[in-house]
């Protein structure tokens, strides 16, 4: 998870709120005589991408926007000069106000961004009542790369260009997944911006789960877990945490019985291997 300082935060807040105004204005429909309604959340956060990607590639224009020594009104007039008709009214909007606030770095300004049109995505997802589906296709998708390192090498390799990423990815994924899930598979994989896949691809499951003002339970079982048996199990976890709990569920015969839970940094380990390191440890000891 990206890790801002106190300035970034305060900007990133007020540019999420921006962002959901602006997407609140964008959702409604247009009334007779009126301009025609705004992009969606799912354009918005796709343009937002693509700024990121611009910025990315561009680090003399990135300083000059992100610092925060230099009059706010100059930044995003340069900004506005440079994407005034490439991006909507909306987008700009939003970029416009996040440059104009005050980030701790000029790095931690595009990694503001970045969340930004993660935010827009995910509330597309969430308004049609498909962020439960978006979730769990990033998590498979992690455990997919995960238990297979030439394709985790092939989406990382930094030497393969990113129109390649994307195909492999078109291929993959395609039309199996909803579109949101493509788009921020896409985003991650060709501008990883320091995160490596798999963490990446947990990070965004964790996202979508709390915008549902959800946890997430990383659970590792022996075998498949029935329903009935996950709807115990999160909701006796909702009990400890006194918290909604969604949960994750990887199969794993290695862990030879019962289960291992990992809620944030807290893990609960009831596995027989689990239990067998643990008395290994203290004959050790």
């Amino acid at each position: 998870m990206t890790q801002f300082h106190a300035a970034s935060r305060d900007a990133l807040a007020a540019s999420e709120q921006k962002l959901l105004d602006v997407v609140g204005g964008a959702a409604k429909p247009a009334g007779r005589g009126k301009a025609a309604a705004g992009p969606s959340a799912r354009e918005l956060g796709a343009e937002l991408f693509s700024v990121v990607r611009l910025l990315d590639q561009e680090p003399g224009l990135r300083r000059t926007l992100g610092d925060s020594s230099a009059e706010p009104s100059r930044r995003a007039d340069l900004l506005t000069r440079l994407l005034s008709g490439k991006v909507s009214d909306q987008a700009l909007q939003v970029l416009v106000a996040a440059v104009g606030d005050r980030w701790s770095t000029p790095r931690e300004l595009v990694d503001g961004l970045d969340e930004l049109g993660r935010t827009a995505l995910l509330v597309h997802a969430e308004r049609e009542n498909r962020l439960d589906a978006v979730e769990d296709e990033l998590f498979r998708f992690g455990r997919i790369v995960a238990a297979d390192s030439e394709l985790e090498r092939a989406l990382t390799d930094r030497t393969a260009p990113a129109d390649a990423k994307r195909s492999l990815l078109q291929t993959l994924l395609g039309d199996k997944v909803d579109a949101v899930t493509v788009e921020l598979v896409e985003q991650l994989v060709t501008t990883p911006r320091g995160r490596s896949v798999i963490s990446g691809l947990d990070e965004l499951a964790a996202a979508a789960a709390q915008r549902r003002e959800r946890s997430v339970a990383y659970v590792v079982a022996p075998v498949p877990l029935t329903d009935q048996q996950e709807e115990r199990l999160a909701d006796t976890l909702t009990r400890i945490y006194s918290r909604p709990i969604a949960l994750h569920v990887e199969v794993d015969p290695d862990v030879q019985g019962g289960l291992v839970i990992k809620v944030g940094d807290e893990v609960i380990d009831g596995s027989v291997t689990g239990r067998l390191d643990e008395l290994r440890r203290r004959l050790a000891g």
